[in-house]
């Protein structure tokens, strides 16, 4: 009998990368970061980069928490389409959100190469097509909300789309030139790596038990009976915010994902685009830089880890047979499946900033499907606010908004 991991692919592929110490000595800092995903590692880059005496601190190995379960796709997409975005936030701040995101996969590109990091990072398009015919009427509204702002798009037909990329049973998508795809494990270690060489202080397995806020600062008590002694908190802790913060400000949702073996024959119709359909949930597709198909979704409430977990076969099965339906020629044969926990927000937008119940926190919670470009953008966000300068994207993003 053949096993199926039921561990995230990235971290099978990529094994232990580097290892942190636990905290034993009390500390005083500048900034002290919690969270030692994709996050928390961009956010130390821009501390650090702007000269800040940086400590972070994750509960876990780094980069074992959501950073382990992403499918590590770069859109410049919001989860709420640009047109419905515009109804919801007003134009100005719907047309700046997406600028934002589309200007950030470039950022990341320029990340990836100054850390000189192993992750993968390619450029793709991007295939945003429907899933039922019902849905080609707002998919054309939002094709044309996107041309108007002047995003490069195209419109292709469903024989177009079968024609480019073997896909059945569309009914038309928008084709954008931007997007991008990494292995998000490895470059939150390789960004993590770069700065501990130039003086980032990192701890895993240390985890806060209590969080003293004052206006000039916080005090921590790690698990060990440690303290630090920071000027601000950062939290980039994704969906664990939940614990700390009592609004209702994001649904959590569980998310399933699988990879196929390895593929032999050519798939290059495949490698360069990233592909989501408009389903609700909508299923998302992608290839590895090693040449294996990952495709997920499924997304359904999240009730607990153990629920979530029991779901792994139902929703493979379910997940295998829909890419049956839309690439009936591909040979795949699964080798990994795993769920993930994210977050989902009114409007698809990301909670940056400062919340009023906690002075001296900042918190970077770049919730939905583009979490990661949501994080290199709070890079920009979090160095003007700590500098107390307004960025233009901070009203659009913050709490109780």
């Amino acid at each position: 009998m053949k096993l199926k991991s039921s561990e995230p692919f990235w971290l099978v592929k990529n094994g232990i990368i580097n290892s942190y110490p636990s905290l034993r000595e009390n500390l005083d800092t500048e900034i002290l970061i919690v969270g030692g995903g994709i996050t928390g590692s961009l956010i130390a880059h821009q501390c650090m980069a702007d000269g800040y005496k940086t400590v972070l601190i994750d509960r876990r190995e780094i980069g074992h928490g959501s950073t382990s379960a992403t499918t590590s796709m770069l859109q410049y997409e919001i989860d709420v389409p640009l047109h419905q975005l515009i109804d919801l936030i007003g134009e100005e701040a719907a047309v700046a959100s997406y600028w934002a995101c589309y200007k950030s996969i470039d950022d990341l590109k320029k990340i990836v190469k100054e850390v000189k990091s192993d992750c993968g990072f390619k450029k793709k398009e991007s295939l945003y097509f429907a899933a039922l015919k019902k849905d080609v009427g707002w998919l054309k509204k939002e094709f044309e909300a996107r041309k108007k702002i002047g995003i490069p798009v195209k419109w292709l037909e469903s024989d177009a789309i079968a024609k480019k990329f073997h896909i059945q049973h569309s009914y038309g998508g928008i084709l954008s030139e931007q997007g991008g795809s990494i292995d998000a494990f490895q470059l939150a270690h390789d960004i993590l790596a770069y700065n501990h060489k130039n003086g980032l202080q990192i701890f895993d397995k240390t985890d806060i038990k209590k969080v003293t806020y004052k206006q000039n600062g916080v005090t921590v008590l790690t698990e060990h009976g440690t303290t630090i002694t920071a000027k601000k908190i950062i939290y980039c802790n994704g969906f664990e915010s939940t614990e700390i913060i009592k609004d209702k400000f994001v649904n959590l949702l569980s998310t399933y994902a699988m990879v196929g073996e390895r593929f032999e024959d050519d798939q290059s119709h495949l490698n360069d685009t990233l592909f989501w359909n408009t389903a609700e949930p909508y299923i998302y597709m992608r290839t590895t830089d090693d040449n294996r198909l990952l495709i997920g979704g499924e997304d359904e409430d999240f009730v607990d880890a153990t629920k979530r977990d029991s779901l792994l076969n139902d929703k493979s099965g379910k997940l295998t047979k829909y890419l049956k339906k839309i690439l009936p020629d591909y040979d795949f044969r699964m080798d990994f499946v795993w769920a993930g926990t994210f977050g989902e927000t009114k409007d698809g937008l990301p909670y940056i900033g400062k919340h009023p119940n906690f002075p001296s926190a900042y918190f970077v919670l770049g919730f939905g499907g583009n979490g990661i470009t949501f994080s290199v953008i709070g890079m920009e966000l979090v160095s003007e606010m700590l500098k107390n300068k307004k960025h233009p994207l901070a009203d659009y993003f913050k709490f109780r908004r």
